[in-house]
């Protein structure tokens, strides 16, 4: 099934991490889409803007288990809630994550003007891996673009918008490959 969508392998340490707390499979399923697109946005990032710095390994951590709270909040797995935020939060430091990591569990739904650029990837990420656009969170990413790297703003808007384009096309794909994974488990 990896294969289809040649998903990217989770950081060090997570897979493990993710089978202490019990991740259900669908849990598991979709960190590893949101890391793989966090994997993306990373690397275009770098690319288009190398002015900008940021820490990559905390932005795949932060994707790879941004939802972590939904082992214990598994309603939450199939529908709304926020419980999993802290509660994420919580497991990951009560498994010895450093908390300039756990943050992204608790924040991942939480962002503005005064988020890092990490939060702001793992954010985007999480949005983008099904195609779901929030103008507002792709302005402050643009921002922070252009502060790093100067520039017409136009400019980073057109690239951002064309890679964004791209990730969303495959977002049935994804859909999909989550949906083969039991909510129980």
């Amino acid at each position: 099934m990896d294969g289809e969508l040649g998903l990217r392998p989770l950081p060090d340490g997570v897979p493990e991490l993710l089978a202490e707390v019990g991740a259900p499979p669908r849990l598991v399923a979709h960190l590893r889409l949101v890391h793989d697109v966090a994997v993306r946005l990373a690397d275009w990032t770098a690319v288009h803007c190398p002015e900008l710095a940021f820490d990559r390994a905390a932005v795949l951590f932060g994707a790879a288990t941004h939802d972590i709270g939904k082992a214990v909040h598994r309603a939450e797995l199939s529908g709304p809630g926020s419980a999993h935020e802290p509660a994420g939060r919580e497991l990951l430091l009560a498994a010895g994550t450093p908390p300039e990591l756990a943050r992204f569990a608790a924040g991942h739904a939480s962002w503005g003007p005064a988020s890092g650029v990490e939060d702001l990837l793992v954010s985007l990420a999480d949005k983008v891996w099904k195609d779901k656009r929030l103008p507002e969170l792709e302005d402050l990413l643009l921002d922070a673009l252009v502060r790093a790297g100067g520039g017409e703003r136009w400019s980073h808007f057109l690239a951002l918008d064309e890679e964004l384009t791209a990730i969303g096309a495959a977002a049935g794909a994804r859909l999909a490959y989550q949906a083969r994974f039991p909510v129980a488990g």
